[in-house]
């Protein structure tokens, strides 16, 4: 019998890159959160001096804690979830046949989805922490960590703060699972197909895979990406009636290209952490299931 993967290592994997590329992942959200035409904001150079300039450089690592909070439970659960899916999809298909794309997809999406749920309190304030230093000094929230923060959004803004922006956001969970872990695995599976051995399942492999992938799952997740965040910024009065209303109000006042605000740093930030995470998860399934090697 196969051996098990251990349904932790996802997460795992996904908080050991979440801790090399958050900076990237705070640039992205201030930039999200401008209120400008597109071309008129601040670009991601502008942003990084701006911010190290009023805030310093270890602002680049503000909220780190809720950053690490959100791996451990949105990656942990759409990663773990993915792999039962998995073996159970596997298990009603042809002995010796591969999954098919449509098939992994539609696992990752499910996975995606439960993922979205769970991690949602520690996304909406990995978010606030985030942008907070872009606030007037008098709006400031200043959380000193992600577990205090959601301690102090329940007191102040009740439960249902801790899901603000949950349609989106699992909408981008199903998408964003689908193109970096369908897609991943897809795109692994051709490479290592291809006759002559040129591909093995080792690093250059993963690491090519992994490239692809996290740009597949940028291109199809920043229009959700940037709604989720402008509804998780949003204070007790939100502007905005739901997701699609705020993805309307922003594509009218400031133009359809402005959902794909961030579109540069949220890819600098996913490739590297899409790639980060496989190798990663590739060593980890290494020395978890074959601890001889």
């Amino acid at each position: 019998m196969a051996q098990k993967e251990p349904f932790w290592l996802g997460g795992a994997a996904s908080m050991g890159a979440a801790m090399c590329t958050h900076p990237i992942d705070l640039l992205k959200v201030r930039m999200q959160t401008q209120r400008t035409k597109v071309g008129q904001g601040q670009g991601l150079l502008q942003t990084a001096k701006l911010l190290v300039k009023e805030e310093g450089a270890f602002a680049l690592y503000n909220g780190l804690s809720a950053s690490l909070l959100r791996q451990a439970t949105y990656s942990t659960v759409r990663f773990g979830a993915y792999e039962k899916i998995k073996v159970w999809v596997n298990s009603q298909n042809a002995p010796g046949q591969p999954i098919p794309l449509y098939q992994k997809i539609a696992s990752a999406c499910l996975s995606g989805a439960a993922g979205g749920i769970v991690g949602t309190p520690a996304d909406v304030m990995n978010v606030r922490m985030q942008a907070d230093g872009k606030l007037p000094v008098d709006q400031r929230r200043n959380y000193s960590n992600a577990i205090s923060g959601l301690a102090r959004m329940y007191k102040e803004e009740g439960l249902g703060s801790w899901f603000r922006g949950i349609g989106p956001n699992v909408n981008r969970a199903m998408l964003m699972t689908a193109g970096q872990l369908a897609s991943y695995d897809q795109i692994k599976q051709m490479l290592l197909d291809i006759p002559g051995g040129f591909f093995v399942d080792g690093t250059s492999t993963h690491l090519l895979s992994s490239v692809i992938a996290g740009f597949i799952a940028t291109l199809v997740t920043q229009p959700f990406d940037v709604v989720k965040t402008r509804m998780m910024n949003a204070g007790k009065v939100s502007e905005f009636r739901g997701a699609f209303h705020c993805l309307t109000k922003t594509a009218v006042d400031e133009g359809v290209f402005a959902l794909f605000k961030g579109f540069v740093p949220a890819l600098t930030r996913l490739a590297p952490q899409t790639v980060l995470t496989f190798i990663f998860l590739e060593q980890l399934r290494v020395f978890t299931m074959n601890p001889t090697k």
